[in-house]
């Protein structure tokens, strides 16, 4: 991808269903599940740079020694820096004798992350404080262990504000700025809740009951109930993961489905993660054992072992998002990677039309890296194209009688689809310019070009798999690429136009900086249509006085007057590289909404191509950021009440 985008989060959990001797005596090593979660993170390190963090919850553990741990980190490579510090602890106190690393009882008292349950983040930080304390797991304390609360999670929820404010008006101090939080002390205010009940039941049944009580209060649990009470009024897209001290463990999705979540059940292990392919390598298992966590439904695994998977919400239409295809997961998952090259090959009618057909003068490339499998798709799908015309062309000679070498040669030697590597990033260049403010100065040092392999006046395409701000494709790629002196550049994007921002954990969230939207307001203005960016602030305005259930898009008729290809002209003459030398033509390709669902293997959310929100915080969150670019006004549209 060109413009580089963050995305909230990966998760990983551990859920042993054997002991730890059995650890030992099958695989020679007490810390199997230790060693399992840092490889389901490892293999997800794409989806967080920015922080991570462990947890530990111990089963069983007598009175008076630590049940729960957590470490987190900001520093680079945090993930390896962890694993490497605790696995220093253990060697050091298998070297002083404080523990025996071959005794599984021995590893679960001393060392912290000898236990059954662990949970693994990855953080990319769109937004908030770069530090230890906004990275998950986020903990939340008590001496009894059927109230402390571990959370982590991939989310993002629309309705922080007032989510915070129900906090408030019970009293409780939220902390402002991360959902997070809110997320934590709303489930923990229902935890305790729920405690509170069981404990005074119990009590007053006047029995004796002493050390019984907190493992009566451990079986009375009941987790569903309590993250359907937590969840009632969420609006967003969510995996969640959690763990009660006592050991009851718990991972949920959203109702639509937006974020990601996989399962794998075994003898051995129940496993999550956000995406399926590590736990196929971790575990060494078929993609037919790795199951999606269903929507709306929270996966409950107890203390005791027991597992059910119970819905919490009400069944809404599946909008799973559709950039985990286009970009954000790794393509080694085998649906994928078939996906993302049927992304390629659908824009071969457009590609062809650009290019006037002229394959023997044309160069296809891709932006790397994430593009290169849909590059696959349209190079596949080009030389189908060619062949079929190679076909139908001996079919006719042959039928006419006047088939000779010279055509044999003329069509099966010349006229093929050429692929290239044009254009190289310099991956290390990325560290210095994730922050917007750097963005312009560094960004024309990302990539590197290969000379010699465009012919002069040719035709260069270029795959990307989105094009979302434009920042990067103007004042650093067709830069570069006009040094291979071509006549035309085509580039192509795999996504449509992005044209309404994200609210569900992906960073796009200020609309003024979409290259779409930037096109439609200069067309307006253009054609003497400017008057419409004042009625769409009204109309904008007067939705967000209406109740949630009853707001309707109005960014939508910003769009109205022009049709795609208007669009994408603009595009093309926007990200004209004007300050070079080059005078060459310069053609901006979209995939199609349509193209884009043939392409993907079931449903697929689409609100940041068409504007269609799955949650009425969604709607309400589009109509803010339009007031607030219209008002000047920078920020996320969804950290304020809507």
């Amino acid at each position: 991808m060109s413009d580089f985008l963050k995305h909230e989060c990966g998760i990983a959990a551990v859920r042993l269903r054997k002991p730890l001797a059995y650890f030992q005596d099958r695989y020679n090593s007490p810390l199997w599940g230790f060693n399992k979660l840092l490889l389901l993170m490892e293999k997800q390190h794409n989806r967080g740079h920015d922080g991570t963090g462990i947890g530990c919850v111990k089963l069983g553990m007598p009175i008076g020694q630590p049940y729960v741990e957590r470490r987190r980190s900001i520093e680079k490579d945090g993930l390896a820096q962890i694993f490497r510090k605790e696995m220093k602890d253990f060697a050091k106190l298998s070297r002083k004798g404080v523990m025996n690393p071959k005794d599984p009882e021995s590893v679960k008292t001393h060392f912290d992350f000898g236990g059954e349950v662990l949970i693994g983040h990855l953080r990319y930080g769109t937004s908030g404080e770069f530090n230890a304390g906004s990275c998950h797991p986020y903990l939340r304390r008590s001496n009894w262990p059927t109230r402390t609360l571990m959370v982590m999670g991939n989310f993002n929820m629309t309705n922080a504000a007032e989510l915070n404010k129900v906090l408030i008006e019970r009293g409780q101090h939220p902390v402002f700025g991360t959902d997070t939080q809110t997320v934590l002390e709303e489930i923990g205010y229902h935890l305790d809740e729920a405690h509170t009940d069981l404990y005074r039941r119990f009590r007053d049944e006047e029995r004796e009951h002493g050390n019984e009580m907190p493992d009566r209060i451990s079986a009375g649990l009941d987790i569903p109930a309590i993250i359907s009470a937590s969840a009632a009024a969420w609006d967003g897209g969510y995996a969640i993961s959690g763990v009660i001290g006592n050991g009851d463990m718990f991972v949920m999705r959203d109702p639509g489905g937006i974020r990601p979540c996989f399962m794998l059940v075994t003898d051995e292990v129940i496993a999550f993660a956000s995406e399926r392919v590590p736990l196929m390598t971790v575990f060494e298992v078929d993609e037919e054992e790795v199951q999606a966590v269903e929507p709306g439904t929270v996966v409950t695994i107890k203390a005791d072992g027991s597992m059910s998977a119970t819905r919490f919400a009400p069944e809404r239409p599946y909008t799973p998002c559709s950039f985990e295809r286009i970009y954000f997961s790794r393509g080694n998952d085998p649906q994928i990677y078939r996906e993302r090259k049927a992304m390629g090959a659908t824009l071969v009618p457009q590609v062809l039309e650009a290019i006037g057909g002229a394959l023997d003068r044309t160069v296809f490339s891709f932006i790397p890296n994430t593009a290169e499998t849909a590059y696959y798709g349209l190079m596949d799908g080009l030389r189908l194209h060619r062949r079929q015309q190679v076909r139908d062309v001996l079919v006719t000679a042959s039928d006419a009688g006047t088939l000779t070498p010279d055509l044999i040669d003329d069509l099966i030697l010349r006229n093929w689809p050429c692929g290239e590597k044009v254009a190289n990033k310099d991956i290390k260049m990325r560290t210095f310019i994730t922050q917007d403010k750097n963005r312009d100065q560094m960004v024309s040092l990302v990539y590197d070009i290969t000379y010699g392999v465009v012919e002069v006046g040719g035709n260069l395409v270029v795959l990307d798999d989105s094009i979302v701000r434009g920042t990067t494709l103007k004042k650093s790629i067709l830069k570069i690429l006009t040094r291979t002196r071509p006549g035309k550049i085509v580039i192509c994007s795999t996504a449509p136009q992005i044209r309404y921002p994200d609210c569900y954990g992906i960073d796009m969230s200020e609309l003024g900086r979409f290259i779409a939207f930037q096109a439609a307001v200069g067309l307006l203005k253009c054609s003497g249509r400017a008057s419409l960016l004042e009625r769409v602030y009204q109309d904008c305005q007067a939705e967000l006085c209406k109740p949630a259930a009853e707001r309707v898009n109005r960014v939508k008729d910003l769009y109205a007057p022009f049709t795609d290809e208007d669009i994408s002209v603009e595009i093309s003459r926007m990200v004209y590289p004007e300050d070079t030398e080059w005078k060459g033509e310069v053609e901006v390709l979209f995939q199609t909404i349509a193209n884009l669902h043939r392409s993907i293997d079931g449903e697929a959310g689409d609100w940041y191509f068409t504007g269609d929100y799955p949650t009425l915080g969604g709607v309400g969150m589009v109509n803010t950021a339009y007031v607030r670019w219209y008002e000047g006004l920078d920020g996320r549209a969804y950290d304020l009440p809507l």
